[in-house]
């Protein structure tokens, strides 16, 4: 055996890093400590294990939805019991007061507490007047009133379907002795519509006049009615718009009779779902007055004011004693030839009228003035509106599926509809039936709602998505890392075996050089494997820490004369100044 070992390269000195050197070396220097090298595998799994349990919890939990707010303790105990007996998950937030179920569960956990009278302890309607205490001035028992009839007519406008929540202000001013100074209350009413509804205009006049009739003096005008959207769902009585909104009701009103008296004609014919119609009205909705007066060429005598002379040449003038010969017989009659009239010179005597009567012989002149009343009608008319202006009917129907309709069928269909609906050739009406093959039912189908809109696809996405996230992170991160450290700790283990191996190999080279065995056998002849001596060359060579130090073991094994003799050679060395 030689007798030192001079190592021709010396193994540098690391330094200790000072207080204030670089972090990220210190954070180098105890990542490449050993003892953290081997711990690094086994915390990165740990903390892959951890991510995927946070993703998990993540995305796996629906979200939440607020079911009550501001439950005293009792009620919560009372709820939350309820829910856990129905296998409902509810989660109490004690920062904010408010207790929370799953979006999925809100509305079968509301039913359900609904159906037990739950919570009961908070106060609403008027049982807050049962809370007030005695000796309150007059003033708050006014507010607790009419807090109390708000809350009443909330909970009477949340019994309509589409409405999920209402909120009732009222504006009711004290009263006055002086007429002057007495104001109308008035109301205002907030409502929180369910998703996808909306109220139509009767269900709105409802809301107006439930809340006008509760309050005593309050007009339906003085209403409000907002949606949560900020919508102003009242419409004001008066004014353009209202009018014209008043005649698209009616005319649509008319489409729509029209319409069912059509589905009610062709169903039992052709079948349902076989044809369609459509009904276009044009209504005369102008309300019109007129007034009339007529009057009868043929005049009726009403006053006649005149005189005439005749001819007197033949009539003696009345003489005698008045009454004496009233007795006596008249004179015997004495035929004379009448005298023309004579009246103004130039003037023509006055002909007979053909056919009229004969005129007067002793009539010469006359001067009269008549009057005549003509025949007077006056008629005043007033046209309602509704009247039908012109009536426009086109209706589809479906082909069979192997033949076709004939023309004699759809001009009978024809005659049907102008029958059912009116039809007025003098107005211009307008009827037509045609017959065509419908589109295909997959147009039907792509226009029906799709799977992935049903409220299931999103929970089951979710637990998708962090089971895949899971296996992920166990395939692709703790997977590799635990098959590293089992090939590390396999590697350990053929170490640990090769050096016992090397043991035993070093006592039978002993044993053969004091003559119990030759040529590497023992006495029972098995072979023992030698391995190979560790030169300082290999030990300079080495690439990675665990490789020196393994090679260091190795040298050291071999020689361990010649590695005492540089410990202490690099102990000598280290004592020198």
């Amino acid at each position: 055996m030689s007798n030192a070992l001079t190592p021709q390269n010396p193994v540098p000195v690391t330094l200790v890093p000072e207080k204030f050197a670089n972090p990220l070396r210190q954070i180098q220097g105890v990542m490449a400590q050993p003892a953290v090298r081997r711990a690094g595998p086994m915390a990165l799994m740990v903390g892959l294990i951890g991510a995927a349990g946070l993703a998990w919890s993540a995305l796996s939990t629906p979200p939440q939805k607020t079911l009550f707010s501001g439950l005293p303790d009792s009620d919560k105990a009372a709820v939350t019991t309820a829910l856990s007996a129905a296998n409902i998950p509810s989660h109490i937030d004690d920062s904010a007061g408010t207790l929370t179920v799953n979006e999925e569960d809100f509305s079968k956990a509301r039913l359900l507490l609904a159906g037990q009278g739950l919570p009961k302890a908070a106060p609403g309607g008027y049982a807050i007047l049962d809370e007030l205490p005695m000796g309150v001035s007059r003033a708050v028992e006014g507010e607790r009133l009419r807090q109390a009839r708000e809350t009443e007519l909330a909970r009477s406008i949340q019994e309509i379907d589409a409405v999920a929540e209402a909120r009732v202000h009222l504006a009711m001013p004290e009263a006055s002795v002086f007429v002057r100074d007495n104001a109308a209350p008035s109301a205002s009413v907030v409502v929180k519509l369910q998703g996808g509804r909306s109220l139509s205009d009767a269900q709105v006049q409802s809301i107006v006049n439930l809340v006008a009739s509760s309050v005593p003096g309050l007009k339906p005008d003085a209403v409000t009615i907002v949606d949560q959207m900020g919508g102003l769902l009242t419409k004001s009585g008066d004014g353009p718009d209202s009018a014209n909104d008043k005649r698209i009701e009616f005319q649509r009103r008319v489409e729509d009779k029209y319409r069912q008296q059509l589905i009610q004609l062709l169903t039992p014919l052709v079948g349902a779902g076989n044809f369609t119609a459509e009904v276009q009205a044009d209504v005369n909705l102008d309300e019109t007055s007129a007034t009339r007066e007529s009057y009868d060429k043929e005049g009726r005598l009403r006053a006649e004011t005149g005189n005439w002379t005749g001819n007197m040449a033949t009539n003696a003038p009345p003489s005698g004693i008045p009454g004496a010969l009233s007795n006596t017989p008249p004179p015997a009659s004495q035929l004379s030839t009448p005298q023309p009239a004579t009246g103004n010179p130039g003037t023509p005597a006055a002909q007979p009228a053909a056919g009229g009567p004969a005129p007067d012989p002793a009539k010469q002149t006359d001067a009269f003035q008549r009057a005549y009343d003509l025949n007077k009608e006056v008629s005043v008319t007033r046209a309602a509106p509704g009247n039908i202006k012109r009536l426009s009917v086109a209706v589809l129907l479906r082909d069979p599926e192997k033949t076709k309709r004939t023309a004699m069928e759809i001009q009978q269909i024809n005659d049907l509809v102008k029958s059912a609906v009116g039809f007025d050739q003098s107005r211009n009406d307008n009827v037509t039936v045609i017959s065509r093959k419908f589109a295909d039912a997959s147009a039907d189908a792509a226009a029906a709602p799709k799977w992935y809109d049903n409220a299931l696809v999103p929970m089951l996405a979710r637990n998708l998505t962090a089971l895949v996230i899971a296996l992920l992170v166990l395939l692709l991160g703790v997977r590799p890392i635990a098959k590293a450290l089992m090939k590390k700790r396999e590697d350990a283990t053929t170490a640990k075996d090769a050096a016992a191996d090397a043991n035993k190999a070093d006592g039978a080279a002993l044993t053969d050089a004091s003559g119990e065995g030759t040529d590497g056998e023992k006495a029972d002849g098995e072979h023992i494997a030698v391995q190979a001596p560790v030169s300082l060359d290999q030990i300079e060579t080495s690439q990675s820490y665990e490789e020196r130090i393994d090679a260091v073991r190795g040298f050291t094994r071999d020689n361990p004369a010649r590695a005492a003799l540089a410990v202490r050679d690099m102990l000598v060395a280290d004592a020198k100044p």
